[in-house]
């Protein structure tokens, strides 16, 4: 399975915000919307990522209020980046070594969405799914070898 077929079951919806709104008003964004990321854009181009670490990371750090803290003080500024072609496997590996839980996928300077490590675990288990389903299959119209002589 590659990163766009797991983008086509997910969708390609994207959750933004820019670089110079306020932290809390992505905190309020992002707790509406209940996502875990928002691909921070400026001019119609990713310029990074804010996801809940970044977040936590600001409020644990600050005296500042989130209202006075920008989104691009926070924000990833060149996060890890996924490619459409890219294997499941080697998706997983990349985010378990880089400690993402949110990867950007980037076909060229396109930006196709943004891949969780809970949209992964959701795509394996339907692949499991459907191939566990045709095995089944098969093995259950397997002929059998006494009636066929």
């Amino acid at each position: 399975m590659q990163v766009r077929e797991i983008i086509k079951l997910k969708g390609g919806t994207l959750f933004t915000v820019k670089p110079q709104q306020s932290l809390a008003f992505a905190i309020d964004t992002m707790a509406e919307l209940d996502v875990g990321s928002l691909v921070v854009m400026e001019a119609g181009k990713m310029v990074g990522m804010l996801t809940f670490r970044e977040v936590l990371l600001a409020l644990k750090g600050r005296v500042a209020a989130p209202e006075e803290v920008t989104v691009g003080e926070v924000m990833v500024a060149r996060p890890v980046t996924a490619f459409p072609d890219m294997e499941a496997n080697d998706l997983r590996r990349l985010m378990i070594e880089k400690h993402s839980r949110y990867l950007p996928v980037l076909d060229g300077d396109t930006l196709m969405g943004v891949i969780s490590f809970l949209d992964v675990a959701k795509a394996v288990l339907e692949e499991q799914s459907f191939e566990n389903k045709m095995l089944k299959s098969y093995i259950k119209n397997w002929p059998d070898e006494q009636s066929a002589a």
